[in-house]
């Protein structure tokens, strides 16, 4: 069977930004912050007290009947999970399609649910272990999102959830696209889930040095390739795509955003949570992306980075990238919307997805926000301050993870 093309038809978003892709990408264009203090917790003795929140989400809205009186005891991240789908499922029109045996779902969670587990450890740390709760399992585990979403919308086809850290929705978006393209799908609903704002997690990469201290300054405080970033911020939020067969979509009149090309993956082999300092697995990623898809590097018309604004990151990234571009360095940008969103860990790369596909609609390259005085070290790679406009055609998009877990996604105009 010849392998098949594939297209996405949807995408729904709740995130720091806004409650749609669309008011996502107005803030983001704004120059809004979706960075502030924390309100989820006392936040008040821990040296970082900001991060990137949903505000006021009513999750009852998104779910009905038998499963509403479940979702109470569901943990943060499938709330953020339904109400992105919600949104997806909509534009795509979902509803219309019969045979729900060949919908799939590839939706990952990088680090599940740590704010049921934190509250259950603490029960048994205080009240013994009759007090844990029996849904603790069933509330807590990273592929709960992926489950939930199908008995909402009946998703009976391949049900998979990716754990990849950082780099989760982009690997969930990565086997959505083979599956449908080898004929185990015509559709595939497919991203990530987060919400990790709690003292339990904040502590931990707090005592890692890994995530900014500008606490009197939320809003500048996600700085990729500064020569003062600190770290990145913490956020939270969904990110949704429907990724579907083009012969399929064709038929039924779907609106088609853009063609999934590709998803390049490698590992770095190198070290727990340091990236190999030359980039070369990034590297790897990025020409497997290209390679599959038959392009080449200066066809790029954007880069959305990885970009997380950690000093070590940062660098590794741009030097594999400079590796890949070559003489294309000079014109290709190259920039990182967490400097308006901060980082979802792994719903982040679903929601950077959805910023570059409104990115090929407007024909406007997002600028890199923060960049006050740009890092004497890193390679001369172009990384505009300003919004640029131009017609894109093809945006390589990175997300990498603790373990060496990278990933690299092309979309391309259709």
């Amino acid at each position: 069977m010849a392998v098949r093309r594939v297209v996405i038809t949807g995408m729904g978003t709740v995130n720091p930004l806004g409650r749609s892709a669309g008011e996502s990408w107005q803030a983001l264009m704004a120059g809004t912050s979706g960075i502030g203090p924390i309100s989820q917790f006392d936040a008040s003795a821990l040296p970082v007290r900001i991060a990137g929140e949903v505000r006021g989400l009513d999750y009852s809205r998104y779910f009905n009947g038998e499963l509403l009186k479940k979702a109470r005891r569901m943990d943060r991240f499938c709330h953020l999970a339904a109400a992105a789908m919600a949104e997806a499922a909509a534009q795509a029109g979902l509803q219309d399609i019969a045979d729900r045996r060949r919908i799939g779902i590839s939706v990952g969670s990088g680090l599940g649910g740590l704010n049921v587990q934190h509250e259950n450890s603490a029960a048994l740390v205080t009240s013994g272990a009759r007090r844990v709760s029996p849904f603790y399992i069933p509330m807590s585990i990273g592929n709960m999102a992926s489950g939930i979403l199908s008995m909402m919308y009946g998703l009976a086809g391949p049900n998979l959830s990716p754990q990849t850290a950082c780099a989760t929705a982009n690997h969930s978006i990565g086997m959505a696209q083979l599956l449908i393209a080898n004929g185990m799908a015509d559709l595939m609903v497919a991203g990530g889930a987060e919400s990790t704002i709690s003292e339990l997690v904040v502590a931990g990469f707090s005592n890692m040095r890994a995530l900014s201290t500008r606490n009197d300054h939320p809003e500048s405080a996600s700085r990729p390739w500064d020569a003062d970033r600190d770290g990145f911020v913490m956020s939270e939020g969904a990110a949704i795509l429907v990724l579907e067969e083009y012969e399929h979509a064709r038929r039924r009149g779907a609106d088609i955003l853009c063609e999934v090309l590709s998803c390049g993956m490698s590992g770095d082999a190198y070290d727990f949570v340091m990236p190999e300092p030359e980039g070369s697995g990034a590297l790897y990623s990025m020409q497997m992306a290209l390679e599959l898809a038959g392009r080449n590097a200066d066809q790029l018309d954007y880069v959305n980075a990885h970009g997380t604004s950690t000093p070590a990151g940062d660098l590794a990234e741009l030097r594999g990238l400079y590796r890949l571009l070559g003489s294309a360095a000079a014109s290709v940008p190259v920039g990182s919307t967490k400097s308006s969103h901060g980082h979802l860990l792994g719903a982040t790369a679903g929601l950077e997805a959805i910023l570059c596909i409104q990115a090929m609609q407007h024909g406007v390259v997002p600028p890199n926000r923060n960049l006050f005085q740009r890092d004497p070290a890193l390679p001369p790679v172009l990384l505009p301050s300003e919004p640029i406009e131009k017609p894109i055609q093809l945006v390589l998009s990175n997300s990498f993870g603790f373990g060496g877990h990278n990933s690299s996604l092309l979309l391309g105009a259709v």
